[in-house]
């Protein structure tokens, strides 16, 4: 995969879908049951079109969105991508046995990993905490004190979401530190406390990175919503970041998604970015106006019954992204087309049926490709995902369920 990623790319703009589809669909025709694939050459250029959308700010790679160790290992070979942003401390720590940097995007309660972390000094030097409340230190004095353990690294994790007078709170719900004084508070905190060191802090504005602005009535009140947003955020991040500075020597400032880069990137206050679901491109991102990621991984399901004339039934499907329950967060069936869920039953755990034209010509046994919402969500379902290159199938790489490992 390494040596795959590192070949001169292929340009995927203006690839006619039903000829790729049908590419994939005829590359894994030896192969039966429910497939994922990964495709090179669009993984290729997601990840080298993400370094352009970057402008030189290095890329941290976020793990929840890939949840494979192989791609994992190919995309940071590549010049521009640094260090991982891993979603739990198991997972960290695991990764850690094989990578030097990575930092643990929301805070832990697991004391056996906590211990694990505080016996192990390559593991500390390595893996950095995410907190955003002294009760999160209090509670790794417990299960280790400092006379005992690894000095810990950690990172605060501060809110980047967006008090609007109109609008009220928009973003996500996370941190309860919002501006400088809230930050510095804790800051000083953790420089008075013995055994834990202050080296970086994280600001993810999702209400930016996670929100399509190109479609929908809704699309010109998002885009206004954006550009209100990053002002605001920028000037008060390099507020945090300057008092934060008098506080502690830090060795990070990370911001952004896969759908902020560019915008994140313009705040110099930043020093590295965090991407993931744009190496495998999940359809949420259709509906972006600033980039157009190809469709790196699908998966397959089979046809297995006939409700009407115009209705096929695949076994299984049900493979949904998180966040609020709307058909934005279902998997997209892309070929044949066209085909789409039904409104009463979407993607089922056990079955999906699927109406459309397409239907009539589909028969028991036949595949169906389907797009996911966003990106780590198929690992969870697969042991491996099938690598496809110029439309045939030239190996196989284990997801974390494969390797055995399920985080969250």
């Amino acid at each position: 995969m390494i040596e795959l990623l590192a070949r001169e790319p292929v340009d995927q703009t203006g690839r006619d879908p039903d000829e790729f589809w049908w590419r994939i669909d005829a590359a894994v025709a030896d192969f039966s049951g429910p497939l994922a694939v990964i495709d090179v050459g669009a993984l290729r250029h997601n990840a080298l079109d993400l370094l352009v959308r970057a402008g030189g700010v290095p890329i941290r790679v976020a793990s929840k969105s890939v949840r494979v160790r192989a791609v994992l290992d190919a995309v940071l070979a590549l010049p521009g991508y640094a260090g991982i942003l891993a979603y739990t401390l198991p997972e960290a720590l695991w990764l850690a046995e094989t990578h030097e940097d990575i930092v643990v995007g929301y805070p832990t309660a697991d004391r056996a990993a906590l211990a694990h972390l505080a016996a192990d000094e390559s593991a500390a030097r390595r893996v950095t905490l995410m907190v955003d409340d002294i009760a999160q230190l209090d509670l790794l004095d417990a299960v280790a004190p400092p006379s005992v353990r690894a000095e810990v690294r950690v990172a605060i994790d501060a809110d980047a979401s967006w008090r609007s007078a109109a609008l009220g709170h928009v973003g996500v719900r996370r941190s309860p530190l919002h501006d400088a004084a809230d930050v510095t508070r804790l800051a000083r905190a953790i420089a008075a406390r013995p055994g834990v060191r202050l080296v970086g802090l994280m600001m993810y504005e999702a209400q930016v990175a996670g929100q399509p602005d190109a479609v929908g009535p809704e699309a010109p009140l998002m885009r206004w919503m954006k550009r209100r947003s990053i002002a605001e955020l920028h000037d008060r991040r390099a507020g945090i970041v300057s008092a934060l500075r008098d506080v502690a020597a830090l060795e990070f400032v990370n911001g952004g998604g896969t759908g902020s880069l560019e915008a994140t990137s313009a705040d110099r206050s930043v020093t590295e970015l965090t991407a993931g679901s744009g190496l495998l491109a999940g359809h949420v991102f259709d509906g972006y106006r600033g980039f157009a990621p190809a469709p790196a991984s699908a998966f397959s399901l089979e046809v297995v019954r006939r409700p009407t004339a115009d209705i096929v039934t695949v076994l299984g499907g049900g493979w949904v992204g998180s966040g609020p329950p709307a058909a934005s967060r279902q998997p997209r069936p892309v070929w044949p087309a066209p085909l789409r869920t039904l409104t009463r039953e979407g993607a089922g755990e056990v079955q999906t049926p699927l109406q459309g034209r397409a239907a009539s010509t589909l028969a028991i046994g036949d595949r169906v490709w389907f797009r996911h919402a966003k990106s780590g969500e198929t690992a969870e379902h697969v042991d491996r995902y099938l690598v496809v290159d110029g439309g045939a199938v030239i190996g196989e790489v284990p997801t974390y369920r494969g390797e055995g490992k399920a985080f969250l």
